[in-house]
């Protein structure tokens, strides 16, 4: 099988005819045997794969050319529907293949036909979309799929969007009446008889850790099992195996309760008073842990006097939800179905009013819109070994920015992977002559109140030698919004920032702009595909640590230092490595670009550590004189 997977992808191979451009790569043709051995073995293979190696190819030929059932599983919806949608049928046709292919994506995609028709009571119809319901309800009735991409009218962040769709705990399954026309079923159902699923990581561990009940499940019946940007699952598998109850969930079974309560049981008034004292308990709650922070650790937070008297309130009214329910669970399916929620939230939530378990860490998550206390564990690597090894398909794990100065150690470690395959393929654009790394000599480390005032001064050249075209990563929206400030007092440039407008329409202003320069934070560092010398700069303001007093990092830390362990070096730095990996790989996209990358932080030279953040990026000459910098811009056309 090696041999032939290397042909097919080989200077005459079908490639050459059905890929405009295409060219062979030793990178992406060695990078496909390893795939098709570790399919052939049912082995593990984890490997990096560097910008422009083509990784895609060389996992989806092996996977097509294999024969086995094969579950293909990304990070982000993006490139899900570019695997369905381009590439997968690109390889099919150049290789003639027959493959049965499914697309399945999260609940939240799909139509809920049942939930449609009670949103359509103007009761709880959104009132700020007026016609919105009725355009689905026409929608509804020659769509094939139930897809909600296939809709412009109902907007991602829609307050009805979740009205029209289900969750797991929503969900009447079978009981439901209109079950047999239900979008997910047959979703699900296309998945099961597929030969290849595409899907994203969120619903793969969804499916690995049993929260969908009641519908066929992935894993079991898959033979192959590649994950695409892997470098996402520690942190997804960490969300996955926790434990939380969310205001969102609180307040759905509020909504949809005070729904189920009118249609089977309006006949019990102290169902409808309990649902409300809820509700209201919710939001006390709310404004209690308001001005805490982002992720306040919940030991420390539950201590203070008014959030553990609203944590009391919280607790007797879902208790007394959870036993009105009860009483009522008989009166109808929908009643039944909330009976069981509030069981389970009631269950859950009883967690965090005692000590978190041993290896287990509490915490809280707040945003704007939402609230979520999270049970959990403190390494995930039990969980998911014993979840990967019940499957006995074999495992591909892939990724542009996985390793660590070349090794897996971090990544395996975290995941609980031993035995695996490990492989690098490095990228097989030309770093050392079309990309420059700039580190500034800066008086100030990053911390200073004048270190963002000294990293603007410093590339303020670069940027003019580039005329703009250049990105500023920043590790923090303070960092950003003050940058940018920076930069808009200078007047040179028109600067977009991330949060002024879409991300779509500031990347599509960018590409179209002249002296233009985005500022950007997580958003820009991934999943960025700027190619030609529009982009000639990208500035990474300093090396992205994760902040140390976050309660998950701090326990982990806490955990490693207990064994014995380093944990800045062993976590804090590795993770680091990956993210910085990931800002610069928005550089280089393509054999003709050229660029420079600013890292303006000193500690890549001053400190220890440095070495292996300066390792891990791709080989380009280093330099510390500006005017090499724009000698080199000048070049650029």
């Amino acid at each position: 099988m090696s041999l032939e997977i290397a042909e097919l992808l080989g200077r005459d191979g079908p490639f050459a005819e059905h890929l405009e451009g295409f060219e062979p790569r030793p990178q992406q043709q060695e990078m496909a045997q390893f795939i098709a051995d570790t399919f052939r073995d049912q082995g593990t293979l984890v490997c990096e794969a560097g910008t422009g190696t083509g990784k895609t190819l060389a996992y989806l030929v092996p996977a097509i050319s294999s024969g086995l059932k094969t579950v293909l599983s990304t990070a982000t919806k993006t490139l899900q529907d570019q695997l369905f949608h381009r590439d997968l049928p690109m390889v099919m046709r150049a290789l003639n293949a027959r493959s049965d292919v499914a697309l399945l994506k999260g609940r939240q995609n799909y139509l809920c036909l049942h939930r449609l028709q009670t949103s359509h009571n103007a009761l709880f119809q959104e009132p700020t979309e007026p016609g919105v319901v009725d355009k689905l309800i026409v929608w509804s009735k020659r769509t094939e799929t139930g897809d909600l991409e296939e809709i412009t009218a109902l907007d991602d962040n829609s307050g009805l969007r979740p009205r029209v769709t289900s969750t797991a705990d929503n969900c009447l399954g079978s009981d439901c009446p209109d079950y047999d026309s239900c979008f997910v079923v047959k979703a699900r159902r296309r998945a099961a008889a597929a030969d290849i699923v595409v899907v994203n990581h969120h619903l793969l561990f969804a499916d690995m850790v049993l929260r969908e009940t009641g519908f066929a499940e992935l894993l079991p019946a898959a033979e192959a099992v590649v994950l695409d940007e892997a470098h996402k699952i520690p942190d997804i598998a960490s969300s996955f195996f926790s434990r939380s109850v969310s205001a969102h969930q609180l307040t759905s079974l509020v909504r949809d309760g005070l729904q189920a309560a009118q249609l089977e049981a309006a006949d019990m008034p102290d169902l409808g008073r309990s649902l409300r004292e809820l509700d209201i308990s919710v939001a006390e709650l709310r404004r209690a842990i308001d001005g805490f922070g982002s992720r306040p650790g919940w030991p420390t937070l539950r201590e203070k006097p008014e959030v553990s008297r609203r944590v009391s309130g919280l607790s007797e009214s879902l208790e007394q939800v959870r036993a009105a329910m009860e009483l009522a669970a008989q009166r109808g399916p929908a009643l039944e179905n909330c009976a069981r929620r509030a069981y389970e939230l009631a269950t859950t939530w009883s967690l965090f009013e005692v000590e978190a378990e041993r290896e287990h860490v509490h915490w809280v998550d707040i945003s704007p819109r939402n609230f979520s206390f999270y049970d959990t564990p403190i390494s995930v690597a039990r969980e998911f070994a014993q979840r990967r090894d019940a499957s006995a398909a074999a495992w591909v794990m892939t990724s542009a920015t996985i390793a660590v100065d070349k090794a897996f150690t971090h990544f395996c470690a975290s995941l609980g992977i031993e035995g695996a395959t490990e492989a690098v393929w490095d990228s097989p654009f030309d770093y050392e002559n079309h990309a420059l790394l700039y580190i500034p000599e800066l008086d100030l480390e990053p911390g200073h109140p004048g270190y963002d005032a000294a990293l603007c001064s410093a590339c303020l050249p670069v940027l003019q030698a580039s005329r703009g075209r250049a990105f500023i990563l920043c590790t923090s929206y303070r960092a950003m919004h003050a940058l940018a400030g920076l930069l808009r007092d200078y007047g040179e440039f028109s600067v977009l920032v991330q949060g002024e407008a879409p991300r779509s329409d500031l990347l599509q202003r960018f590409s179209a702009g002249v002296s233009t320069v985005l500022v950007g934070t997580s958003s820009f560092w991934e999943g960025v595909d700027v190619r030609g010398q529009q982009l000639s700069v990208v500035v990474i303001d300093k090396l992205p640590f994760a902040v140390p007093d976050d309660p998950v990092t701090k326990a982990r830390a806490e955990a490693m230092q207990q064994d014995g362990r380093n944990p800045f070096m062993e976590m804090q730095v590795p993770q680091a490595i990956t993210a910085l990996k990931q800002g610069a790989g928005r550089l280089i996209r393509d054999y003709a670009d050229r660029g420079v990358l600013v890292i303006g932080d000193n500690r890549m030279l001053t400190r220890r550590y440095g070495k292996s953040f300066i390792r891990s990026l791709p080989p380009m000459p280093l330099t510390r004189e500006v005017g090499e910098v724009v000698r080199f811009l000048d070049d650029v056309e």
